[in-house]
């Protein structure tokens, strides 16, 4: 099957032999790229989400891209700086918070033995706009089957259900939101118009990842959870929250650069009482802004020489 993704500068075709494969094959669908129809592997860190950039002809992952949110959980902020926040598993945190759009994750994890922390993943978003609320999460799940759509939505309180093919649409046009399946199951492109366009796909923990962070899961709980890629448009300068503070013009991140795990701190200022609640001490939703409101400034990043890390410019 083929799937036509345009993000930005980006035009890829995305095709899965799901019999003989679990990576994808990636190519450019510019015709008037020097690498157009070029079939090009996914990186084995990002196997099933990467794209080709029509313009470079590099292929990246969407995980290393600025707005993404994935793993445990490694965010890219808008800066192109790299962080981990790992917050406490069963809690809510806000991601993003501007005067007219709020998105809170909620966090799922464990503690490992001899831990002292929890390892934390993002299993569902609760964003809020206007007087609309949107729910994408995961589902839970024992043993991962991706036959099986582990994939949940709600809009207002009410279920939607999209039908598992590639480029189901469901368009709600009274709040401008339209949501697509970018794969049969399992992943949607969202987007809210003028506000913000994110992708999530579900997935679960690996036996190999597992064994490798020491995370002990069994068959009873993949811990299936949101990779995330986002964008934003008409930020205002006020915008705050773990992702959204880092769109701030001038912004300097507080994490030590440079480091394996950069970590940001200050769990305190941004957990939220639930998913659906406005109440973290950096909220800035309903407020009026006092920063003019622009787009969200540009960041292409691509995988250093080295293949540790990535390197991000403005």
């Amino acid at each position: 099957m083929a799937a036509f993704v345009i993000i930005g500068t980006i035009i890829a075709v995305l095709a899965l032999n799901v019999h003989e494969t679990s990576a994808w094959s990636v190519s450019c669908s510019n015709p008037f790229s020097t690498c157009y129809g070029q079939l090009k592997s996914c990186p084995a860190n990002c196997a099933q989400w990467c794209e080709v950039d029509c313009t470079t002809c590099n292929v990246q992952c969407a995980c290393d891209k600025p707005g993404a949110v994935c793993q445990d959980p490694r965010f890219i902020g808008g800066d192109g700086v790299m962080f981990y926040f790992h917050g406490e598993k069963e809690k809510d945190f806000c991601i993003v918070s501007d005067p007219a759009l709020h998105i809170n994750a909620h966090f799922i994890g464990k503690r490992g033995s001899g831990m002292t922390r929890d390892f934390t993943w993002v299993q569902s978003l609760g964003i809020l706009f206007s007087s609309h609320q949107l729910y994408i999460g995961a589902q839970t799940v024992g043993s991962w089957d991706n036959h099986v759509d582990a994939l949940s939505l709600s809009f207002d309180g009410q279920p939607i259900v999209l039908p598992p093919r590639l480029g189901a649409v469901h368009d709600i046009p009274e709040a401008g939101v339209q949501i697509t399946r970018v794969e049969g199951k399992n992943a949607v492109a969202i987007e809210v118009k003028g506000s913000m366009k994110l992708e999530a796909h579900v997935v679960p923990i690996t036996k190999q990842e597992s064994r490798v962070h020491n995370y002990d899961i069994t068959s009873e709980n993949c811990f299936a959870h949101l990779d995330l890629n986002f964008q934003f448009f008409n930020l205002s300068n006020d915008v705050n929250g773990i992702l959204g503070q880092t769109y701030v013009p001038g912004y300097k991140s507080p994490v030590k650069v440079g480091i394996p795990m950069p970590i940001l701190g200050g769990e305190h200022n941004y957990v939220s009482s639930s998913l659906f609640k406005t109440d973290c001490a950096v909220s800035k939703f309903g407020t009026v802004s006092s920063g003019s409101i622009r787009p969200a400034s540009s960041v292409s990043c691509k995988n250093s020489d080295s293949g540790r890390g990535f390197i991000c410019r403005r």
